[in-house]
C-alpha cells in the first residue's frame, strides 16, 4: 500500500511542485478545496478528502478534514495491534504525511479586520490536523511551513521516509506554530487584554547578571534576529547585551553620524560629526575615565580609522554595534579577536513593545519614540535660545533620553561634555555632570529628563558656566525655577515631554 499525504494549505506557494516530487516518490496525494485544485491545475493526480471519507464538504467549509477517516488515518499507532485492529475493522488507511499552514489569521487582524470577517480566518480543522500529526510523529511527518518542503522531499527521495530527528523537529515546530496562532486569536478576541510571548532560539549565555546567576538569549516568536555577531573571541554576556541595546537605541535616535560610549547601561560620552571616525573620537574624549570596558556603538557603518583610534589608544572596548564593517576594518579587528563586534540595523520603524518582570508580573509599554523638533520648544526666560544652542539643547535632549533617571547632560558643540544620572536627587545629577565636565562645562547647554523640583539646580549650573537648559516643566515651582533662569541669565526650553529611564 502506498504512503499517503494530506495536503491542505491557505498559502499555496510551491505546493504544486511539491505535490509532484510527492507522487513520484510513490505517495498518494489527499487534499480539499483551492489545494486539491491548485494540485489538480498542475497535472499531480489527487484524490478529494470527500472521495475518501465519503461525507462532503459542508458548512461553508469550516468542516473538511475532522472525520475519523481522516483523524483517525493520522493518528493511530502503527505497529500497536488494538489499534492496528480498529484501523482494519473501521477501513481507515494511515495517511503518513500531513502537510497545512493555516489561514492567515494574524495577517487579516493586523490589517485592521473584525467582525464576521475576522472570525472566518479562524482556522480549526489545520490546527487539529497539525496536532494529531505532531503527537503521533512517531509515524506521521508534519509540515507546517512552506520553508520545511524542500527539506521533507529530499529526505523522502533519499531515504524512501523522514528521520525520527526530523519528524521530532518538525512536530516541535508545529506545537510552537499552532501555539502562537492561538494566542493571537486570544490577544484579538479579548481586545488586548489577554497576551501571549513565545520565546524561541534559546542562546544560553556563560552566566546572568552575576557569575552565579543563569542567564539566556532568546528571540521573540514572528521578528527575526535583529543582530549578528561578526567577531567574538569570547561569547557575548548578559551584560554586553543588555549594554548593546542601550548604545544601540541612543546612536539610532540621530540622523546625523553619532557615536556613543555606553557603560552600564548609561552614556558615558555621545557626539555627533560628519565623519564617524571623528564622531568616535570626541565621545571618547568626553569622558575618557569612564569609557574603560565600554560598549562603542556607531550609527554608520564602522571604519578603519575607527578601529585604528581603538588600537592605537589601547581603549578597551568589549564591544563594537554598527550598521555595517568596512572590510579593512574587519581586516584590522582579527587582531583584536577580545573585541566582540556586532552588525545591527537601525530600525525603520520604532513600534516596539518593551517587557519586564516585575512583582511576580510583566509590565509592558510601548518605546519611547517621540521625535521633539525646535517647533515643540517653549521659550519660558526672557533671554533666547540661538540657533546653535537649540541645535545642542535638541541633541542633549536624545541623549537624556537614554541615561538612568535622574539624568542630566551637559553638551556643547554637538558633543556631551559631563552626565550625571542613576541619582535620587536632579541636584546631585548636576552636580555629577559639572564635576564630569569641569572646564568644558562653560558655555554648554543642559538637558534634564524630567522637570526641576526646586530652583537649586539652576544655580548648579550657573555656578558651571551652563549657557542653556532644555528640561519638560510642570513643577509646582516652575514659576520660581524660571524666575531663578531669569535672575543669572541662562535661557531655558520646555518640552512638555518627560523622558524618564528607569
Amino acid at each position: 500500500m502506498p504512503k499517503r499525504a494530506l495536503i491542505s494549505v491557505s498559502d499555496k506557494t510551491g505546493v504544486a511542485e511539491f505535490a509532484k516530487r510527492l507522487l513520484a516518490a510513490g505517495y498518494e496525494i489527499l487534499s480539499t478545496g483551492g489545494t486539491l485544485k491548485a494540485i489538480s491545475d498542475a497535472g499531480v493526480k489527487v484524490v478529494a478528502v470527500d472521495d475518501v471519507t465519503g461525507f462532503p464538504e459542508c458548512f461553508s467549509g469550516r468542516v473538511k478534514t475532522m472525520h475519523p477517516k481522516i483523524m483517525g488515518g493520522v493518528l493511530y499507532r502503527r505497529g500497536d495491534s488494538e489499534h492496528e485492529a480498529q484501523a482494519k475493522e473501521l477501513e481507515i488507511e494511515s495517511i503518513d504525511l500531513v502537510v497545512v499552514n493555516l489561514y492567515p489569521f494574524e495577517e487579516t487582524y493586523n490589517k485592521g479586520v473584525t467582525g464576521d470577517e475576522l472570525i472566518e480566518q479562524i482556522d480549526i480543522g489545520g490546527p487539529t490536523l497539525l496536532r494529531s500529526a505532531a503527537k503521533n510523529h512517531k509515524h506521521v511527518t508534519v509540515v507546517c511551513e512552506i520553508e520545511d518542503y524542500d527539506r521533507v522531499i529530499e529526505e523522502i527521495e533519499k531515504s524512501g521516509d523522514t528521520s525520527m530527528q526530523t519528524r521530532a523537529e518538525l512536530a516541535a515546530k508545529t506545537f510552537l506554530r499552532t501555539t502562537t496562532y492561538d494566542a493571537a486569536i486570544m490577544n484579538a478576541l479579548s481586545g488586548g487584554a489577554r497576551r501571549s510571548t513565545t520565546l524561541i532560539n534559546e542562546l544560553p549565555l556563560r552566566y546572568g547578571e552575576n557569575p552565579h546567576q543563569w542567564g539566556a538569549y532568546f528571540d521573540v516568536y514572528g521578528t527575526d534576529r535583529a543582530w549578528k555577531v561578526i567577531q567574538e573571541e569570547k561569547q557575548m554576556s548578559y551584560l554586553n547585551i543588555l549594554d548593546a541595546d542601550g548604545a544601540w537605541n541612543l546612536v539610532c535616535e540621530y540622523s546625523d553620524p553619532t557615536a556613543a560610549c555606553i557603560k552600564h547601561a548609561n552614556p558615558s560620552g555621545v557626539a555627533s560629526h560628519e565623519d564617524i571616525s571623528e564622531a568616535f573620537q570626541r565621545c571618547y574624549d568626553a569622558d575618557r575615565l569612564s569609557a574603560f570596558g565600554v560598549i562603542v556603538a556607531l550609527n554608520r557603518p564602522c571604519t578603519k580609522a575607527v578601529i585604528e583610534k581603538i588600537v592605537d589608544q589601547k581603549i578597551f572596548a568589549e564591544v563594537i554595534i554598527a550598521p555595517g564593517y568596512d572590510d579593512d576594518a574587519l581586516e584590522l579587528l582579527k587582531k583584536k579577536p577580545k573585541i566582540r563586534a556586532v552588525e545591527m540595523q537601525c530600525p525603520k520603524q520604532k513600534d516596539h513593545i518593551m517587557y519586564r518582570s516585575m512583582l511576580g508580573g510583566i509590565l509592558v509599554q510601548d518605546q519611547d519614540t517621540k521625535v521633539l523638533t525646535k517647533d515643540d520648544l517653549t521659550v519660558v526666560t526672557d533671554a533666547k535660545p540661538t540657533d546653535s544652542q537649540i541645535d545642542d539643547l535638541l541633541f542633549a535632549w536624545l541623549v537624556v533620553k537614554h541615561a538612568k533617571s535622574n539624568a542630566i547632560v551637559f553638551a556643547k558643540d554637538k558633543i556631551t561634555t559631563g552626565i550625571g544620572c542613576g541619582q535620587t536627587s536632579r541636584v546631585d545629577s548636576t552636580i555629577i555632570a559639572a564635576r564630569r565636565a569641569g572646564e568644558k562645562a562653560q558655555g554648554s547647554v543642559m538637558a534634564s529628563d524630567a522637570f526641576f523640583p526646586f530652583a537649586d539646580s539652576i544655580e548648579e549650573a550657573a555656578k558651571n558656566g551652563i549657557s542653556a537648559i532644555i528640561q519638560p516643566g510642570g513643577s509646582i515651582r516652575d514659576e520660581e525655577v524660571i524666575a531663578k533662569a531669569n535672575e543669572l541669565g541662562i535661557v531655558m526650553v520646555t518640552t512638555g515631554v518627560r523622558a524618564f529611564k528607569h
